[in-house]
């Protein structure tokens, strides 16, 4: 079956609520999908929330609040790293969108090159503005935290599974030391996990909004799971940063329990592992949007995330969320614990909707 991507804009302003259920530490496993759950679409993880008062005035945080704010040396590390996003259909504006963006905030001019699913810079497909905004939030958010990366931009020609799955393909094949991507369905037979576990490729995978329930590509254990926090400035001791939970249900998936995996809740793999700011994100799109939008959703925090391993320069070594779960990694992560009693599950510093944690420097990355 081809499985279709969708995308939802909201344009009107709202507020973000937080709840994905109680606090629940007995053993849980899922039950068996129907056949509606296992055809379920595919969906991006993105919302957005507001124009800007001013279409050429930038509202929201910006790349030097987020690398405060997460300890990132963003100005020094990650040259000769090339990250990859892949998302469905062209936006033909995004290489003067992602340069407005950078000189606006100050960031070197970028390496990026843009492909279509079968590695050619050229014969894109058909454009789609709705799409359009979730590659420039992808690539604005990787140049957040990574502006010396390399970043490859790999545009499959449709929204269905098939072309997907072959644009991933092709980004590793590009030579890819890391692939984000902000797609995400319900089911574990929605997506094929044979694209997701090339040796020495990190791959992340929004973890999915509220309401979403437990998202996959994310869930599978070859990938990181990225959840979602509420970012505020102010408070936090030294840190001067407060976060509490938001965008990213996880959850307990239908993915056999990885060995490195460990909690009494669930007999399968648990996300989230990892979480990264993804509300309140200031970004340019001028293909639908007309000029700077604030958005919201684990759309930004995959490719956010995906730059962090770009400036450890370590992904070869890493293996999916393992990482955030060896207790030696901690030390490298804020714990979010505001908010974590409306997650699927919460116990100490753990919690399904921020995983262990968001980024304190490289060190757990």
């Amino acid at each position: 079956m081809k499985r279709i991507l969708t995308l939802t804009i909201l344009l009107s302003p709202a507020i973000w609520l937080a709840g994905c259920g109680g606090s629940n530490a007995t053993t849980y496993a899922p039950a068996a999908l129907d056949a509606a759950s296992r055809s379920s679409s595919i969906h991006t993880n993105v919302v957005v929330r507001s124009r800007g008062f001013h279409p050429d005035v930038p509202s929201g945080w910006s790349p030097a609040d987020l690398e405060a704010a997460y300890d990132l040396p963003s100005s020094s590390k990650g040259s000769g790293q090339i990250v990859a996003v892949v998302d469905a259909y062209d936006n033909p504006n995004v290489v003067s969108d992602l340069a407005s963006y950078r000189s606006t905030f100050g960031l070197p001019p970028a390496n990026l090159t843009k492909y279509n699913q079968a590695g050619q810079t050229g014969n894109y497909p058909q454009g789609s503005p709705n799409w359009g905004v979730e590659i420039d939030l992808d690539v604005e958010m990787l140049a957040a935290s990574c502006p010396n990366c390399t970043i490859d931009l790999v545009e499959a020609n449709s929204n269905g599974s098939k072309d997907l799955d072959a644009a991933v393909a092709e980004a590793v094949k590009l030579g890819a030391h890391v692939v984000s991507v902000s797609w995400s369905c319900e089911g574990s037979d929605c997506v094929d996990k044979s694209y997701f576990n090339a040796k020495g490729v990190e791959y992340l995978a929004s973890g999915g909004d509220i309401g979403s329930g437990v998202a996959y590509p994310s869930a599978l254990d070859s990938v990181v799971a990225s959840g979602g926090t509420v970012l505020t400035k102010g408070g936090g001791g030294k840190r001067g940063w407060t976060e509490s939970v938001g965008p990213g249900d996880g959850g307990c998936t239908n993915v056999r329990r990885p060995k490195w995996q460990h909690d009494p809740y669930c007999k399968h793999r648990l996300t989230n592992d990892v979480a990264s700011v993804a509300t309140n994100i200031a970004e340019y799109d001028s293909y639908d949007q007309g000029g700077w939008i604030t958005v919201e959703g684990t759309s930004a925090s995959a490719p956010f995330l995906a730059g962090v391993f770009g400036l450890a320069g370590n992904a070869a070594a890493q293996k999916g969320g393992r990482t955030f779960w060896q207790a030696a990694h901690h030390k490298y992560l804020y714990p979010v614990e505001r908010g974590a009693s409306s997650c699927a599950y919460a116990t100490g510093r753990y919690n399904t909707c921020t995983g262990w944690g968001t980024p304190h420097g490289i060190g757990a990355f």
